[in-house]
């Protein structure tokens, strides 16, 4: 199955996305929820009104796949997530991971991968257990 990767990104009063492997379309909303239902909306609106220029992708199966800028990423889970569960999870201090969530400070590279890694691990292993 084919993935369209999908951009979110926090301005300084909505959220924006757009797609990173297809031209054309874009959404926004006040939350990251109307963003991505704004992006589903617009994905319907593109097919609909290109039907002679419509990109392989979208004639086929495919999923959409979520790219988040930190700041988005962590205030959108802020309510599963805490800082003290980040930082017993990722090893990265609550105070830098509120810098993050404000946006008063970007992670570098390395630290958006030890900060997905560690999401990944968790989410791998919440898949072995059974209640």
């Amino acid at each position: 199955m084919k993935q369209i990767k999908i951009i979110i990104e926090k301005s300084s009063n909505h959220y924006s996305a757009f797609a990173e492997n297809i031209e054309g379309i874009y959404g926004s909303g006040a939350s990251v929820v109307e963003a991505k239902n704004s992006i589903v909306e617009a994905i319907k609106l593109y097919k609909k009104y290109n039907k002679t220029r419509i990109p392989k992708i979208l004639q086929q199966e495919y999923e959409l796949i979520y790219k988040f800028d930190t700041q988005s990423f962590l205030n959108y889970y802020k309510g599963i997530f805490t800082n003290a569960s980040l930082e017993r999870i990722t090893g990265i201090k609550q105070k830098q991971i509120q810098h993050y969530a404000s946006g008063l400070k970007k992670p570098r590279l390395a630290q958006k991968q030890k900060i997905q890694n560690s999401l990944k691990e968790l989410a791998a292993e919440l898949l072995t257990f059974e209640l």
